[in-house]
């Protein structure tokens, strides 16, 4: 942006959305298959509405007892905390349609003799980092994940009583230089049971905006900014409420907007999907030139063409705009980094169940852990592009 003082707002959903509830199933399937067979190959669309699943899309790999996939998605719904009369694990009718990957498809993506692997789809896809975190994320989106990723704990631990699983929030703030100065509006809207009013969910709310933004940001924000159910009530909610679909929340997956977005989604996808894989090996790559002192952030694109391996393009963008400098970057990440699909699925072993977690509060910007989750956010890189 070349105004240096703006206002910018980035938005999360818990859990409990609507289309986060279909992202989680969908993820689930991911791993199901993967924890089978690490080369499955799955593309799993769900739809939720009143008390109804419906699990749709192509597979390859081990055949799947039906019943025990639809155990999981009851044991995913229970997790997440509906066991209520429009929506319950217990109660939900769940339909699965998946059938056997096309032909067609798996011909462009399978490696030969004399082929490596291709890409499962043509597509382009964006990795960001930035230094207003401590996770290298932009600042709204980071606050508006944790407050709600916080709630959901304590309402798990039934610290939260009356508050139910459908929750968004919402943080803006002031930039000043292009830094974030302040926040300057909160909206947090939560589901809640007919037992509390208006005045009793704010009061469970509030103090989980100054759980998860930092004092310095909060300062001068008006109380007249900060909107706590703004419609009065939210009873009626999670896919009672609203139909959900797999992979509609995908600015909310990544920067909040803060950086573009090539289209594709993530959940659902088995890693030969270059619109996961290449968008988590971007992000791995921005993040890992940012915490090596490059530049302050860095936006990265890849585009891929469906069976062909390499990318057919690779775009950096840096802070500071140094051309000598983007030509360094790129010529380290041409000499150390195999951008192909397999090489991307094996630099960060995707080839495992580790996606179910990745399926609320953001793929990015979360720690990585021993089981191989997150893998794409480590910043073991890092000296390779110190200049």
């Amino acid at each position: 942006m070349a105004n240096k003082n703006y206002l910018f707002t980035s938005e999360s959903v818990s859990e409990g959305h609507p289309d986060k509830v279909c992202d989680r199933i969908s993820d689930m399937v991911v791993d199901t298959y993967l924890s089978k067979d690490p080369v499955s190959r799955v593309a799993c669309e769900t739809l939720t509405t009143t008390n109804k699943v419906v699990l749709a899309g192509e597979t390859r790999g081990p055949k799947l007892d039906k019943e025990e996939l639809i155990n999981q998605v009851r044991k995913c719904i229970k997790d997440i905390g509906y066991d209520q009369k429009g929506f319950s694990w217990k109660t939900a009718d769940i339909e699965t349609h998946l059938h056997e990957q096309s032909s067609d498809i798996a011909m462009g993506v399978d490696s030969k003799a004399n082929k490596d692997e291709g890409a499962g789809d043509q597509g382009i896809m964006f990795g960001y980092a930035c230094r207003e975190t401590e996770d290298l994320m932009p600042a709204p989106i980071h606050y508006s994940h944790k407050i709600l990723r916080l709630m959901a704990e304590d309402r798990k631990k039934e610290y939260l009583k009356g508050i139910e699983p459908d929750s968004k929030s919402q943080v803006t703030m002031l930039y000043d230089q292009g830094k974030p100065l302040k926040v300057t509006s909160v909206v947090i809207s939560t589901q809640h049971s007919k037992d509390l009013n208006q005045n009793q969910v704010k009061e469970l709310i509030i103090p989980y905006i100054k759980k998860s933004i930092p004092e310095r940001f909060l300062q001068d924000l008006d109380q007249k900014e900060i909107y706590i159910n703004p419609t009065g009530q939210f009873i009626i909610g999670g896919p009672d409420g609203d139909t959900g679909l797999t992979g509609r929340k995908i600015i909310v997956d990544t920067y909040g907007g803060a950086a573009p977005h090539g289209g594709g989604a993530f959940s659902g996808k088995d890693p030969t999907k270059v619109d996961r894989s290449a968008a988590y090996a971007a992000r791995y790559l921005a993040k890992n030139i940012v915490s090596s002192g490059v530049s302050e952030k860095c936006l990265i694109q890849l585009a891929y063409a469906i069976g062909v391996s390499k990318p057919l393009s690779i775009f950096i963008k840096l802070g500071e705009g140094n051309d000598d400098k983007i030509e360094n970057v790129k010529k380290i990440i041409n000499k150390n980094f195999d951008l192909t699909p397999r090489g991307i699925r094996e630099m960060l072993n995707l080839n495992n169940p580790i996606y179910q977690i990745t399926s609320a509060y953001g793929h990015f910007g979360r720690k990585p852990t021993n089981k191989g989750e997150f893998s794409w956010e480590k910043t073991d890189k890092a000296n390779l592009f110190k200049l």
